[in-house]
């Protein structure tokens, strides 16, 4: 049974910081390309940041230099640093793990998603 489960949303004024962490039960994490997605009301779901097996990093446009996508392989968690946080940025965060055999894609898992909101 593969789980992921969010953590670290809340309510933070714009310019603050939040730290959001996914940890990933079950096997499939070091053969999973690990990312964030958030959906805002009325909005599609868009990523925001990814981190491959191979360790290569993306970044959607509108959160470059302000948030940081890491993982710990040992640990099987994934996190998501964010500072400098705009109203903008408010939405569901959703941990996601993009699941492969070799180099055969298999099917994506998603967590139950977390709650940001940026505001005064």
């Amino acid at each position: 049974q593969v789980q992921l489960v969010e953590s670290g949303g809340g309510l933070v004024q714009p310019g603050g910081s939040l730290r959001l962490s996914c940890a990933a039960s079950g096997s499939i994490f070091s053969s999973s390309t690990m990312g964030w997605y958030r959906q805002a009301p009325g909005k599609q779901r868009e990523l925001v940041a990814r981190n491959t097996r191979g360790g290569r990093i993306e970044y959607t446009d509108s959160v470059k230099g302000r948030f940081t996508i890491s993982r710990d392989n040992a640990k099987n968690t994934v996190s998501l640093q964010m500072n400098n946080l705009k109203p903008e940025d408010s939405a569901v965060y959703y941990c996601n793990a993009e699941y492969y055999s070799g180099s055969f894609y298999l099917r994506d898992y998603w967590g139950r998603g977390t709650q940001v909101t940026v505001s005064s």
